[in-house]
């Protein structure tokens, strides 16, 4: 018979799926700093031992990393997603902008219809804290709140394939790889439509309509891409101004 004696499973065994669980539902975050060794065995209720035994094999795995004299982190998994060689491409391409915004629309649209559905009270009052913050937010402060808005939606769509592919799209909007967002909010006018589409997407949300959450989404991700078109064209009317100025003053 293919039965074997059921066994207690080791305790840095246990250590290993609960930590990996975290880093998995994105709890855990790339960059994050572990608690300091005494406090996380004392939080988990392993012994120092067992808990090195843990870590050390996230780190083989190459989740956790090790700094000297700095602590352990969570590594940079996400990275991975795309290579440098195709962030550059991404960075001078203007169809990957056009793209990326595309494939927000589609797959937030997904993560905003989830969310109404399946997330949590707490997982709303996140979403409703989050816009709270970009209401308060200063133009420099508001692209990483607006950021945050959409990661704390991303975050109650409970997918763990979409939390970390869109986590990855978000590190490169950070970065400045698409399109400077900074310059979107310069714009009174644009920011004023901005927040205004953010409370229809919160509103849906938090009335649990998927339909009305994913349709708010999708008709904010339509305005970013007409506001961007219309500082690109913008930007090249400027330049060409410019150079009629120095003509005409030279």
């Amino acid at each position: 018979m293919p039965f074997e004696k059921v066994q207690s499973e080791k305790l840095a065994s246990a250590v290993v799926r609960q930590i990996e669980l975290l880093i998995l539902r994105g709890i855990l975050r790339p960059g994050e700093r572990l608690p300091a060794e005494r406090e996380l065995a004392e939080r988990m209720g392993v012994s120092r031992p067992s808990l090195r035994e843990a870590l050390g094999t996230l780190q083989d795995d190459g989740l956790l990393v090790s700094r000297p004299g700095a602590g352990v982190y969570v590594a940079e998994v996400l990275g991975s997603a795309f290579s440098p060689a195709l962030v550059r491409l991404f960075s001078t391409h203007e169809e990957a902008l056009f793209d990326s915004i595309s494939f927000r629309r589609d797959m937030e649209g997904l993560a905003a219809e989830r969310a109404a559905r399946l997330g949590s009270d707490t997982d709303l009052a996140v979403i409703q804290t989050a816009l709270e913050k970009l209401e308060g937010a200063s133009p420099s402060e508001a692209p990483a709140c607006d950021a945050d808005f959409h990661l704390a939606i991303l975050d109650a769509s409970h997918n763990v394939m979409l939390l970390h592919m869109m986590r990855s799209m978000f590190d490169l909007l950070a970065a400045g790889v698409f399109y400077n967002r900074e310059a979107v909010f310069t714009r009174d006018s644009t920011r004023d439509a901005l927040l205004h589409q953010h409370r229809r997407i919160n509103a849906a949300i938090q009335a649990r309509d998927p339909a009305a959450a994913r349709a708010a989404v999708e008709a904010h991700l339509d305005y970013a891409t007409e506001a961007i078109r219309d500082l690109r064209k913008a930007e090249a009317n400027e330049a060409i101004a410019r150079q009629r100025l120095r003509h005409d003053t030279a």
